[in-house]
């Protein structure tokens, strides 16, 4: 793939977009960021069904092991956003934008992505940064007895996720923008 946007790729959005040098990079690290995802729902599943087994055939059971659960679910949940965004498995309701002109609909996802998508995404990660700052620099631990240390790691992956969006979002912008340039 010498040259990423000479072909356009058509996703769910209908809209065709060329891939560029930036974007080309970035699905590709996404890609192995969705991967890391979908492997955590594996190790969630164990973990639940250890706690399971543990409770109802042994009547012991870990409030660590719990605080893990949901730990799992919350990362798992925060890193598949950037994969879901990348492969526009988000809803998108595009009841008028479908009878619009492709050019017209490239400046309308231009436009979202400026004005919303890239903005929104930006503010989170910033608003979020203090909330994991905090945390580390107390060293903040589960509340529980029992319960599982470096609450922080966890809250890192807000800012994480939030992250992975705005790459997501900027490598969209340059597909957009390829796809308005190529057509005059």
């Amino acid at each position: 793939m010498n040259n990423p946007s000479s072909t356009p790729r058509i996703g769910p959005s209908g809209i065709a977009l060329p891939d560029t040098a930036f974007s080309h990079a970035v699905d590709r690290f996404i890609g192995w960021v969705g991967e890391v995802a979908s492997a955590l729902w594996l190790v969630l599943v164990l973990v639940i069904v250890v706690q399971v087994v543990a409770r109802y055939a042994f009547g012991t059971g870990s409030i660590a092991a719990e605080e893990l659960q949901w730990h799992l679910y919350a990362i798992g949940f925060m890193l598949g956003l950037s994969f879901t965004e990348m492969r526009e498995r988000n809803v998108r309701i595009d009841v008028l934008a479908e009878r619009f002109r492709q050019r017209t609909r490239l400046w309308i996802e231009m436009s979202g992505l400026l004005l919303l998508f890239l903005p929104f995404t930006i503010y989170v990660m910033w608003a979020a940064f203090p909330f994991f700052w905090s945390s580390f620099q107390l060293n903040e631990t589960s509340a529980a007895a029992g319960g599982l240390p470096y609450r922080w790691f966890l809250k890192s992956f807000i800012v994480t996720a939030f992250a992975l969006l705005v790459l997501v979002g900027l490598s969209r912008l340059t597909r957009v923008w390829a796809a308005l340039s190529a057509r005059h």
